[in-house]
């Protein structure tokens, strides 16, 4: 279908500008008035343009006053379809404006809700499809809604709660390579050559360093290029290599002080979307086979996988978490009292907020102990570098007689 660039007014006579797939120029005019706008001008747009004019994005937080906005409708009995075109008429998204346009034709067309989402996989994934989907059929749609917009909110908290952990360390690694580079490439040169004036035996370290120096200056490019060549390289292998792709998610796990940080938001992950999906009414096998695309790690997507094999061949949801050894005692005493009280649901939610708390809790930890840590390997790194460049000059001072 051809894409189109348009100039538009709406109803208030303020201009609008985007891109819209359309069938012909007469479709784009029957789409955009059903937005809401009126067209002026348009042009057609070659297959690459098309690409990129529609890659708007669509953020969390567009989706989180999506879901919002349905819950209070649905609430309040409004058929779906009319939700869905008095939002396309008020969103500010253009993108989401495209996307909820396509969806009213969709279900103007005979669709259901979770087979119009389906079709813009780059806006909804497996997950909200498959609760949406859920939420037809047992007639619960706000409460779907609801846990979606609960979702989104707390995977904004994750994610900040990563950033957080991350930014410090990458911040102080930019600082100390700016560091070493200022000194390996101006101070110890000009340090060296007051050294070869004097003709004094260089000690080891000072020797070291010089060599460091000279192969950051003569090799630059070399020391720039090979590691960006290598982790291009671990790229190509882990995205080709399932074998490799299946070991770099393990080391991720196993690295110190993030690898057991990292194990906990993906369980957390995991446990949020279990518990969302199976008080959605998704059986439990299918919950879990939706769960091995949501953890992001094939090391744990593995075990999941094998979990729902065990269910499958008959033990309960109990045994197959403890058979994992991926969750801790605690988790697995919830899960069993849950199933046999009846209260999975209850349980799972206790399993997400443990899983939630503890995330929080130990990045918390991990940024208290990240600061000295790291002030103190720098402090230590410039200490090495100072003592290797003035320790000659002190031996110098050292065999001076006044």
């Amino acid at each position: 279908m051809p894409s189109y660039q348009y100039k538009a007014v709406d109803r208030g006579g303020r201009p609008a500008r985007g891109a819209l797939d359309a069938v012909n120029e007469i479709d784009l005019e029957l789409r955009l008035r059903r937005m809401g706008l009126d067209l002026i001008t348009y042009r057609q747009l070659d297959q690459k343009v098309s690409r990129f004019a529609n890659s708007g994005r669509i953020t969390r937080q567009d989706l989180i006053n999506f879901c919002f906005d349905m819950e209070q409708m649905s609430r309040s009995g409004i058929p779906l379809i009319d939700g869905l075109r008095d939002l396309r008429d008020t969103i500010d998204s253009p993108r989401l404006r495209e996307v909820l346009t396509a969806m009213t034709e969709d279900m103007e067309g005979g669709k259901v809700m979770s087979q119009c989402m389906a079709a813009h996989p780059g806006v909804f994934d497996n997950v909200f499809v498959s609760l949406v989907r859920a939420g037809e059929q047992t007639g619960r749609m706000a409460e779907v809604f609801e846990n979606l917009a609960a979702s989104l909110k707390w995977q904004d908290e994750l994610v900040s709660q990563t950033q957080r952990l991350l930014i410090y360390p990458a911040m102080v690694l930019i600082v100390v390579i700016a560091v070493v580079a200022f000194l390996l490439v101006f101070l110890v040169p000009q340090v060296v050559s007051l050294l070869k004036t004097m003709g004094i035996a260089l000690p080891v370290q000072t020797r070291v360093l010089i060599f460091a120096s000279n192969l950051v200056i003569d090799y630059w490019p070399l020391v720039l290029g090979a590691p960006a060549a290598a982790a291009a390289a671990l790229v190509f292998v882990v995205r080709r290599n399932p074998v490799a792709a299946y070991m770099w998610d393990y080391t991720k796990l196993h690295v110190p002080l993030t690898g057991p940080i990292l194990q906990k938001i993906i369980l957390a992950r995991f446990a949020n979307f279990f518990a969302l999906m199976y008080q959605s009414g998704i059986t439990v096998l299918e919950a879990l086979r939706t769960c091995e695309s949501i953890v992001d790690n094939r090391v744990i997507a593995d075990g999941v996988m094998r979990a729902g094999q065990q269910i499958t061949a008959g033990d309960n949801l109990t045994e197959a978490f403890r058979n994992l050894g991926m969750f801790p005692p605690l988790v697995i005493r919830m899960l069993h009292v849950g199933e046999n009280t009846g209260a999975l649901d209850t349980a799972l939610n206790n399993v997400s907020y443990f899983y939630t708390r503890d995330v929080r809790e130990s990045v918390d930890k991990a940024l208290k102990l990240l600061e000295p840590t790291l002030t103190l390997g720098l402090g230590v790194l410039l200490a090495l570098i100072l003592w290797s460049v003035l320790s000659p000059v002190y031996d110098i001072l050292g065999k001076l007689k006044f």
